[in-house]
């Protein structure tokens, strides 16, 4: 076990990161961020800050020799870079689990290789795999590339084999999926705690809403049957399971209409999803993510009460700063904001959280704050 007074390091200096260093402030560890921005809002309140690229082996060894244990907040820092820091410290999760995360192909085959239902796709390496792929899909099929895409980057619907021919090209001709879109109902994630040797910590389902293929609004717990959500749960389970996970992971679901459950994607780390867990459960997914870094047993991850989670994007940031005190009116609401210097659309500025007794009251606090805070008219 590593226990509070080490020195902790995370890779990426982004909101992930600054919500990992302030669970770990609070359990008395010290942390260092790595990443090249100056600015980077973990960067910002870590005890140090190392401005270097996640590619420089002087920045990593540094930044390995410095900690106890390090983890990341993004899965797009390169798998070599997790291998090589490996050499100098506790690395958790590890460069497999990541380097399956990043890459859609590697994703979608390890899935569909455990047992874990997907959406039909076809890898497509070349333009020549478009013509093969059309014959054995359905469209309308989503072409996505296979890795950095984020927030609906990096993805298209296309509806013709020409339009996913312009896409391919477009894209760059970079190694791709191409997927059916499938009849949703629902989105759903779930998030747990896997500790090195195997310990599970599951937090409840949580129901998504995206807008521009972003992240609007968490409701937890998610409003699908019991039978469906204990599935949600025994997949994710055995995913981490079969990745050998140590870390946080959540992991995205599609509910289809006939009330299938299709994995989705993995993501190696806290998510945005799971950001309710700072006011409504008893150990928020950070903490855990600091607690399966040292190797400690997950804590409880009992929900309080039932909560709803609005993303802040920087479009409401067109007129000036936001009138908080809206929000901060309402005695149920916490308001979290990243510290970041430029407000930019799509941008994730911030979040907030409503809790209450009734999921309907919570929602219904969500929604008024939404109303007050981008009515144009009462600025």
């Amino acid at each position: 076990m590593i226990l509070p007074g080490a020195t902790l390091g995370v890779l990426g200096g982004g909101q992930l990161g600054r919500m990992f260093t302030m669970a770990a402030h609070t359990l008395g560890y010290r942390v260092v961020v790595l990443d090249p921005d100056p600015h980077s809002p973990a960067g910002s309140i870590a005890d140090q800050h190392i401005e270097g690229d996640w590619h420089d082996h002087a920045s990593l060894q540094m930044l390995g020799e410095e900690c106890a244990a390090v983890t990341t907040e993004f899965e797009n820092v390169p798998a070599e870079s997790l291998e090589y820091l490996a050499r100098f410290c506790i690395v958790r999760p590890d460069a497999r689990a990541v380097g399956i995360s990043q890459d859609r192909i590697r994703e979608k085959t390890f899935l569909q290789e455990h047992g874990i239902p997907t959406a039909a796709f076809v890898p497509i390496l070349e333009p020549e795999d478009l013509d093969a792929a059309w014959e054995r899909l359905l469209p309308p099929l989503l072409l996505k590339t296979a890795r950095l895409g984020y927030d609906g980057k990096g993805q298209r619907t296309v509806h013709a084999l020409t339009e996913a021919r312009a896409a391919f090209e477009e894209f760059g001709n970079v190694p791709c999926v191409l997927e059916e879109k499938v009849s949703l109902a629902k989105e759903v994630s779930v998030v747990l705690a896997r500790t090195h040797d195997g310990q599970v910590a599951v937090y409840p389902v949580a129901e998504n809403r995206h807008v521009a293929g972003i992240l609007d609004t968490t409701i937890v717990p998610a409003r699908i049957e019991e039978d469906l959500a204990r599935q949600a749960v025994d997949a994710a389970t055995a995913i981490a399971d079969a990745l050998g996970y140590s870390g946080v992971l959540a992991v995205e679901f599609f509910v289809t209409e006939a009330g299938e459950l299709l994995a989705n994607e993995l993501a190696p780390r806290p998510h945005n999803s799971g950001h309710y867990t700072l006011d409504a459960c008893i150990t928020s997914q950070f903490e855990q993510q600091v607690r399966t870094l040292c190797g400690l047993p997950p804590g409880d991850t009992l929900l309080l009460a039932p909560a709803v989670m609005v993303n802040l994007l920087g479009d409401l940031w067109v007129r000036g700063e936001p009138r908080w005190d809206r929000l901060l009116a309402e005695p149920a609401a916490r308001l979290h904001l990243y510290g970041k210097r430029e407000a930019r659309p799509g941008r994730k500025m911030g979040h907030y959280t409503c809790l209450s007794t009734e999921e309907e009251a919570a929602l219904a606090c969500a929604e008024r704050i939404r109303r007050r805070l981008v009515n144009s008219d009462e600025r």
